[in-house]
């Protein structure tokens, strides 16, 4: 079944051409029909940790936002105003690099200072149409929450978003963990003592928004995020995606397909979910499970090989 299934994804996929953030959009253009006018969009990464992943995700966060008018930016894991991002990208206060060193440590990337370069730059391109950060999207920095208070940090997370949508009327882009984003209703995070399963944000918002919350998930292959990551187990859905052509790819999960490819879209799996504690020498247990590849995902930007995240830049004069 998996070889008929890879050369299906081998036939749809969209190749994904470049890694530069600032490059033209033609090759994410697919995404346009399948955003529709949906309110909101979430880009859910099977890891922060790296560049060309996040690359991706700041060249969709520029296609929903110069071509389909989306005016809020959800960024998970900090609160922007805590930081003071908010004020940066709307009015150039502060220094960029200095406000990121303020942030936690996932912000604290090159890549994360393109994209908040990059919005400072589009409003002062469009003062009269800016782009905003939203609230919160932050979960509180004790190193020990208890199950109960993650399942209500899921709900919060998406009433941030609901929130921002219904107060302004903008439509949100929301930037985050795939453990957050994936429609889960509910889903698993492994590895944990016991397993994390709860309703999640994405959940959440797929029942506020129906179809209209449209869920977009950045996979990878293998490659280094410093440490190795070696190619995923049989029964990842990543050991089917990769090796299909292209190095980088855009794919429908609701395209059209025949009735053995739909069943492996709907059937249970597992796909990567490595974060800042991840064990390579335990690979198998660090991902998502408890749903399917197309009831999480409405499509997958998938990324064969990745590298590492760069370094914040140092701030001038430290």
């Amino acid at each position: 079944m998996n070889d008929m299934v890879r050369r299906w994804i081998g036939q749809h996929a969209h190749r994904l051409t470049t890694t530069d953030p600032h490059a033209p959009l033609d090759d994410l253009r697919p995404l346009v029909r399948l955003v529709g006018d949906a309110p909101v969009v979430a880009i859910g990464t099977a890891t922060r940790q790296s560049r060309e992943l996040s690359v991706l995700a700041h060249r969709v966060v520029r296609l929903l936002v110069e071509e389909l008018g989306f005016r809020s930016f959800a960024l998970e894991g900090d609160d922007a105003a805590r930081v003071g991002l908010d004020a940066h990208i709307a009015a150039g206060k502060g220094d960029a690099r200095a406000l990121l060193a303020g942030a936690r440590s996932f912000w604290q990337t090159g890549e994360i200072l393109d994209i908040v370069h990059w919005l400072r730059s589009f409003n002062r391109r469009h003062p009269g149409d800016p782009v905003r950060f939203t609230d919160g999207l932050s979960a509180p920095r004790e190193p020990v929450v208890p199950l109960d208070g993650l399942a209500a940090i899921e709900r919060r997370l998406a009433e941030d978003v609901i929130d921002r949508h219904d107060r302004t009327g903008d439509r949100v882009v929301y930037w985050g963990g795939i453990a957050h984003t994936a429609v889960g209703d509910p889903r698993t995070v492994s590895p944990s003592t016991p397993p994390l399963t709860h309703r999640n944000a994405g959940g959440y918002l797929r029942e506020r928004f129906g179809t209209g919350y449209v869920s977009l998930g950045l996979t990878f292959h293998h490659g280094t995020l410093p440490v190795a990551v070696p190619a995923p187990p049989g029964e990842f859905a990543e050991s089917t995606l990769g090796g299909t052509g292209p190095g980088a790819y855009l794919l429908d999960l609701r395209a059209t397909a025949p009735a053995t490819v739909r069943a492996w879209l709907d059937a249970p799996a597992r796909t990567r979910l490595v974060g800042p504690h991840y064990d390579p020498a335990d690979d198998a247990a660090h991902h998502l499970s408890g749903g399917s590849l197309a009831g999480w995902f409405d499509a997958v930007v998938h990324t064969e090989t990745v590298t590492p995240a760069r370094p914040l830049p140092p701030v001038p004069g430290t």
